[in-house]
């Protein structure tokens, strides 16, 4: 029987979503608590793999039962209070035997949180950069995303990824209040490290340091190292997964 597992989760304690060698990881927390519960190994497949100290407001997963899970409200019960505070389950539900949680994904959407101001309210969740930034000039940058399908001016080297083409249906800066921005970005897929480059390549943009046409050809140069820096991963959320 196969399943898929909606959770979120503060990453801040967590070496990304991906099991790692020498560091703590969302899957293996998750693993380790579904086959204490199911009193058998599971393996969990993610539907992406998010970095270091990135959130997930909404993360899928799915993993395959020999036996039949009777009672998912109660294993969800029982597994909250396995995991840590900063890992919540929200729901299991049975899926066909062939689907997948990865590779069924039509389109992911990131949000990443900006701040002008100092506040003690959203210090852990929102990059605080105190320069001003012209955020219209930065949607107009963030348009020319479209026409592009090739980001490894945005990716993280030396990745195991077959390819570097995304397709990006929407990208743009929305103001929440006085001091306090947003970046939601949708694609089909996104490269390690691809949206807090693209994030920090756009500030580059709103603070005057790159213009349009020079992020343009950041884009078209396929190459990481003329891009801007990465932004912190605190402030970045994997918000929605769709099917």
């Amino acid at each position: 029987m196969r399943y898929f597992i909606h959770l979120s989760y503060d990453g801040a304690a967590y070496h990304g979503w991906q099991i790692q060698p020498n560091g703590n990881s969302v899957q293996e927390t998750l693993q380790k608590g579904l086959s204490t519960l199911l009193r058998t190994q599971i393996d969990i497949v993610g539907a992406g793999r998010t970095d270091t100290g990135v959130n997930a407001r909404r993360m899928v997963a799915h993993f395959d039962s020999e036996t039949p899970i009777a009672d998912s409200l109660t294993l969800v019960k029982k597994l909250n209070r396995l995991l840590p505070p900063d890992i919540a389950v929200d729901r299991i539900e049975e899926v066909s035997p062939d689907a997948h949680a990865r590779f069924d994904a039509k389109a992911r959407t990131y949000k990443y949180f900006v701040s002008t101001a100092k506040s003690p309210f959203n210090r852990h969740y929102s990059y605080r950069f105190p320069q001003p930034l012209d955020f219209a000039l930065m949607n107009e940058a963030a348009k020319r995303l479209f026409d592009y399908t090739d980001f490894t001016s945005f990716s993280k080297l030396h990745t195991d990824t077959k390819t570097n083409n995304c397709k990006i249906m929407h990208a743009e800066w929305t103001q929440m209040s006085e001091t306090e921005w947003v970046f939601t970005v949708k694609a089909d897929r996104f490269l390690r490290n691809m949206v807090r480059a693209i994030v920090g390549t756009l500030l580059d943009v709103g603070r005057g340091k790159m213009t349009i046409d020079e992020f343009c050809l950041t884009t078209e140069k396929k190459d990481r190292c003329s891009a801007g820096s990465s932004v912190p991963g605190n402030a970045l959320f994997l918000w929605e997964v769709e099917y």
